[in-house]
């Protein structure tokens, strides 16, 4: 079980963490929300959790609890930029569908 992360993603992640000035690393996970169920969460950590598992990429800590990742095992982060929009893009292998605006996902 894992998750990775693309270089982009990694510059983007360790830019915003230099500028917080603090932090382990970058949690990823889900919460129950929008049409189709679930949606991404992202969150700086400052203290690790008892069931936080760890996958370092590109010398950064990603940190998924263990019911968050049942449903994105697998999954890549990646930083996009296409023409005026920015923004993390997860590729998941897991979904099965996604709900019209793009918000939330199901398993």
């Amino acid at each position: 079980m894992a998750i990775s992360m693309t270089t982009a993603a990694a510059e983007r992640v360790r830019s915003f963490l230099q500028n917080r000035g603090k932090g382990v690393g970058l949690r990823v996970g889900v919460k129950t929300t929008g049409c189709s169920g679930l949606a991404y969460v992202l969150e700086f950590v400052d203290e690790l959790n008892d069931d936080d598992q760890i996958f370092e990429e590109h010398g950064l800590k990603l940190i998924v609890d263990g019911k968050s990742l049942v449903y994105i095992d697998g999954t890549q982060l990646d930083f996009v930029k296409e023409g005026l929009n920015e923004g993390f893009q997860f590729n998941n292998p897991n979904v099965n569908g996604e709900c019209g605006c793009g918000e939330s996902f199901t398993v």
